[in-house]
Formats: structure tokens, sequence, C-alpha cells
């Protein structure tokens, strides 16, 4: 069966295997519509093929971003932890200190 295929039923759904399409003798020379070339829809299949690829890449860059950037704010938070209770500890020393010296001159 060597039957050529149809618009509704191509022999195959690939555009490079196609046939191209060719100006129909109706049409004036020169008209508005041009040849068809399967070239552009090729590229832009592509080129949505290489941005769907792409996507779980930056989707996966974007993550990392997000958690760089919440372990560097929970270090900061951590050290503002770790200011806090060394100031703490300074202030309860000073008072010791104090203290100590107070009773010292008293005696």
């Amino acid at each position: 069966m060597n039957t050529a295929g149809t618009i509704d039923r191509p022999l195959t759904h690939d555009p490079q295997k196609q046939a191209p399409m060719k100006p129909s003798t109706h049409e004036p020379t020169g008209s508005a519509t041009s040849d068809v070339t399967t070239t552009d829809a090729n590229d832009s299949r592509q080129n949505r093929t290489r941005e769907m690829q792409l996507i779980p890449e930056a989707l996966a860059r974007a993550h990392m971003h997000d958690r760089l950037h919440e372990a560097q704010r929970e270090r900061q938070a951590m050290s503002l932890v770790t200011a806090r209770r060394m100031q703490r500890r300074a202030e309860r020393a000073s008072r010791r200190a104090r203290r100590a010296l107070a009773i010292a001159v008293m005696q």
C-alpha cells in the first residue's frame, strides 16, 4: 500500500519528513502568502523543549537560593542569641565584682 498521506491523516507527524507545502496555482505570484518552511517551527519546538528541560534546573537553583538565605538568617539569629547570652553573663559577672568590691570596702 503506497498511498500518500492526506491532510487529515498524514503519513508521519514529523514535520521534517513531511513534504514542503507548495504555493497553489490559483494564487497570484508575489501574494501575501509565502512558502511555508518548517525550520521556524522546529526551532521554536527545540527552544521550547530546551526551556522545558531547564525548568527543573531553575527551580532547583531558586530552591537552593531560598535555602541558603534561610540558613544565613538562622545563623544570624543564633549569633544574636549567643551575643545576648554572653552580655547577660558579663553583666552578672560585673554585678558580682561590684558587690565583692563593696563588701571589701565596707570591711
